[in-house]
Parts: structure tokens; sequence; C-alpha cells
């Protein structure tokens, strides 16, 4: 099969290798496609702590296919099923996943691409959030997540608030049933409006979509005293700090809403399978940008520029 390589900083290579083996409990899946994730983008850059080469798929996590084999033991899963995984060398032509890690796709899904972990992920933070009718919710980045929770948010009957750096993107929260849109520009001016709308009480949730360190300090300056921020944002290009004083003084809940439970991961991917196919959720316009194995280095890239238009870019094999 042919699986993509990080051979260096920015330096991507394909390489023929050898079919993985389903081990006990194990299945492997015919990858259809694997979404791509900003967390590849701190690897892809090459920090001190990244070794290079890659394994080969190594980064592609968000895969969904068909499966192609089974390990010894595997039972309520047949060769042939389209399934949604949660594993880990999904860039690539084949993946391997533990049979508890991948979530059977309804026929009524035929044909539509379904990246499991970030739809799950949303679903994940959205329960966290504790969103209820009648709160005021400020969401702060509106890339693929945040569109998804806007919408998810908006649905439960709350009055979103979108932050967001591009006029595409609050164009997009609109859409998602965002009830009022700020440009992401000037600090103190975001601030002033949040507490205009909200007749100077704040906002009951905030969810921080974007992990970097103003929209965190943003995010909590736009909190209500006992609201609860939501940092969904994926911090990894280092420490943080914050504003304690605040945080104590507003009383806030702070909930980090990224899930390591692989157990309450697949809980969220079932959830999403739901949503999706009932058509309670439509993904589909969220996929702006596809790109063939050859060409992951440019989707990448993509997801680290955002060109105008960008929201979630998919590798497809087929």
């Amino acid at each position: 099969m042919q699986a993509a390589t990080l051979a260096g900083p920015g330096r991507l290579r394909l390489e023929e290798v050898a079919l993985p083996e389903p081990g006990p409990g194990q299945v492997r899946l015919r990858l259809e496609g694997c979404g791509v994730c900003a967390s590849n983008l701190t690897p892809w850059e090459g920090p001190e702590w990244m070794q290079f080469p890659t394994e080969p798929g190594a980064l592609g996590h968000e895969g969904w296919g068909v499966v192609d084999a089974l390990g010894e033991g595997v039972e309520g899963l047949r060769a042939g099923d389209r399934v949604a995984a949660l594993s880990y060398k999904s860039y690539a032509e084949y993946d391997v996943a533990d049979a508890d890690a991948v979530v059977r796709l309804p026929d009524s899904l035929a044909g539509q691409p379904f990246p499991g972990e970030p739809l799950g992920c949303a679903m994940n933070i959205f329960r966290r959030s504790g969103i209820e009718a009648g709160q005021t919710v400020a969401i702060i980045g509106i890339g693929f997540l945040g569109a998804i929770l806007t919408k998810l948010a908006s649905d439960a009957g709350a009055r979103v608030i979108a932050i967001s750096r591009r006029p595409f993107s609050l164009d997009l929260a609109r859409r998602m049933g965002a009830a009022e849109v700020i440009p992401m520009e000037d600090h103190h001016a975001i601030i002033a409006r949040v507490k205009e709308l909200t007749g100077g009480v704040f906002c009951d949730r905030v969810i921080e979509a974007v992990g970097k360190q103003w929209p965190l300090d943003l995010a909590a300056e736009l909190t209500r005293e006992r609201g609860r921020l939501i940092v969904a944002g994926y911090h990894q290009d280092g420490p943080r700090q914050v504003n304690m004083w605040l945080w104590n003084w507003r009383g806030l809940d702070v909930i980090n809403a990224h899930e390591r439970d692989p157990k309450v991961y697949m809980q969220g991917i079932r959830e999403a399978v739901e949503a999706v196919a009932s058509g309670r959720l439509d993904p589909s316009g969220l996929y702006t940008h596809r790109f063939p194995l050859a060409r992951l280095d440019e989707a990448l890239n993509a997801t680290r520029d955002r060109p105008d238009g960008f929201l979630k870019a998919l590798v497809t094999f087929r």
C-alpha cells in the first residue's frame, strides 16, 4: 500500500509498505479518506521534540473506510462494513483499529465522507459545555469545530455570539444559527460589544476553539460570574498564562473539553453518526478542500494558512 511519511519539517514522502495485519481483537480498514487535523501542524513544522521520519501513515487519525480483514476474536463486524474509526496511521491506504474503536456507518451515509474523530470531538465538547436553552454562549473561533458547535448550541435554544477573524467564518456562523457575530480584531472592542449585548453580565458559556493565548485570554473576559469557560482549542505550542485574578474573582468553572478516554471518544462518534444520519447535523458543506494522499503536504499547508473559504481538508483515496 501507499503511505505518507513525514521526512522532516515541511517535507513529505510517499512510500510503498506492506499492508498492516490485524491482531486479535482488531480489524483492518481499506480507507476511503482521512481528515486533516490542526493538531498535525506543530509536528509538520518540526519542533525540537519531533522525531523524523515518522512511521508510515502516522498523524492521520480521522479515517473512515471499509472493513477489509478481521483479527482473531472479532465479533459484530464483518468484511465490507463501512465504518468510522479511531486509529492513528490513517495517512495511508490501509490502517488497523481495535474492533471496539470503530463505528458502523448506516446505509443512509453511503458515499458521504465521515471523519468520525473530529465530529465525535464536537459532540463531546458540546456535551461537556452544559449548554441549555436560554443561555448566552460565545464561541471564539469559527472553523470546522466552532461551526458545528454554533449549530448545536443554537439548535439547543442558546443565543450564540460568534467571534472569528475571517468574514467568511462570520457569514458561516450566521448560517449555522449565530444570533450575533463579531470580528476578532480589537480585544477591548470585542469585550465592550459583548458587554452591550448581554446587559453587562457577559456570557453563561464561552467556548475557546482556537488554541492560542489571546483567544484564551478573551474567553475569560467574556465569561460571566459563575459562568463556564470551555477550552476546546488544542494548545500544543507551549505553556499558557491565565489571569487567575479574574478567574478567581468571577468564580469561573473551567472545562478542558479534550477527551482522552477511548470510550468517551467512541460515545461522541456514535452520537455524531446519529446526528448526521438523522439530518440534525449536516457537515457536508464544511469539508471545503480535498486532496489525494500525494498532496498531503498541500493539505497541511492549507490547514495552516487557511486561505479564503477554507474550513476542513480531507485526504481521499477513492
